[in-house]
C-alpha cells in the first residue's frame, strides 16, 4: 500500500524526492504496542546511493537497503522492487493519471493523492 505520495518534475533526479517523501509519511500503526514513526528499512537501487541520504536516513531512525555503485549487484533488489512497479501499475490504471491531463501541479497531486486513497481502500476492504 502507499504509505506517501508526490510528484515532481521529469527532469529532475529521484534522489532529490526522496527527502519530502520520507518526511511525508504519517504514523504507522503497528498491531501490538505503541505506534510507530517510521518504517524499519528502506530498499532502494544504485540511483539513490549517495552519503546524505544515508545519513538523512539513518537519522529518522530507517535502515538503508541500497545497492552501492560499483561494489553491488541490484538483481537482489528485484524481490523488493516488483511491490512498486505494482503499485504504479494501479496508479496508472487511473484513467485520469495515465496522461496528465492537468496543467497545473496541485490539481495532478490531489489526483495522485485520491488515486492512492482508493488504493488502499480497495486492499483494505479485501
Amino acid at each position: 500500500m502507499p504509505i506517501s505520495v508526490a510528484i515532481s518534475a521529469a527532469n529532475t533526479h529521484d534522489s532529490k524526492a526522496l527527502e519530502p517523501l520520507i518526511r511525508g509519511i504519517p504514523p504507522i500503526r503497528s498491531r501490538r504496542g505503541p505506534r510507530r514513526r517510521r518504517p524499519g528499512k528502506l530498499h532502494g537501487d544504485k540511483g539513490y546511493d549517495y552519503p546524505h541520504l544515508r545519513t538523512f536516513l539513518r537519522s529518522r531512525g530507517i535502515v538503508p537497503r541500497i545497492a552501492r555503485r560499483g561494489i553491488e549487484s541490484s538483481q537482489r533488489l528485484g524481490r523488493h522492487r516488483w511491490v512498486v512497479e505494482r503499485t504504479f501499475s494501479w496508479l496508472a490504471g487511473t484513467r485520469r493519471l495515465h496522461r496528465r491531463y492537468e496543467r497545473r501541479a496541485d490539481h495532478f497531486g490531489s489526483f495522485v493523492a485520491i488515486a492512492a486513497a482508493l488504493i488502499c481502500y480497495r486492499r483494505l476492504t479485501k
